[in-house]
């Protein structure tokens, strides 16, 4: 398989055994309770009731299966990234690093496109101003005044489209070289079930495998 195979094969072990801690991980899934009425105690005629609340999951016979099965598809997890990384090991690129710095740049590119995309304006609010004054009998007394508000940029918008330009530039250069190394990296693994099989269907290949 290729890179790309290969993450999108890691995701579907991450969903798996997200799916089986999610079983694994409500108690009312992993016990079973059982419940009497010491009904006895209370009447000599009367005879004690038991009754027993089994899980809500369809795994309830198989619960000491499914852990197993964690533990198995998190060892077929390390297989693969040991073989991913060994793959990444062979590119021309530090994959993980680019990747880090391409979110990065397309983050700055974000914040210079706004910029670039920033107008002087100027704007007149009427009555939006207040002040104080003394009037004819000396009194202080408020007024109110229009106010105009000029906004300017306070940068050279030239040398930042230049920065967008070439931020953008490096960010596909770089996008459309990860991509060439997912699509032609290989990696040696060989993945023991299909990226499309149901949860039941890989838990039930594994339990048939135990026997």
């Amino acid at each position: 398989m290729n890179l790309k195979e290969a993450f999108r094969f890691q995701n579907k072990l991450q969903t798996l055994m997200d799916e089986a801690q999610y079983i694994l991980g409500d108690e009312s899934n992993v016990t079973r309770v059982k419940t009497t009425y010491l009904r006895k105690k209370v009447m000599a005629e009367a005879e004690n009731e038991t009754a027993e609340t089994l899980p809500d999951t369809e795994y309830a016979e198989q619960i000491t299966e499914l852990a197993g099965f964690v533990m198995h598809l998190l060892g077929i997890r390390e297989a693969l990234a040991l073989s991913i990384r060994a793959a990444k090991s062979a590119l021309p690129l530090d994959m993980d690093s680019e990747v880090s710095l391409n979110t990065k740049r397309q983050s700055i590119a974000a914040t210079l496109r706004r910029m670039a995309g920033l107008r002087s304006t100027e704007v007149l609010v009427r009555g939006g101003g207040t002040g104080y004054r003394f009037n004819a009998e000396g009194n202080q007394v408020s007024y109110k005044c229009d106010v105009e508000r000029v906004t300017t940029i306070n940068f050279d918008r030239n040398v930042i489209r230049g920065y967008l330009a070439e931020m953008n530039r490096k960010a596909d250069d770089i996008s459309a070289q990860l991509d060439r190394c997912q699509v032609n990296a290989e990696v040696d693994f060989v993945a023991p079930f299909d990226v499309n099989d149901s949860f039941a269907d890989v838990f039930g290949a594994y339990c048939a495998g135990q026997k």
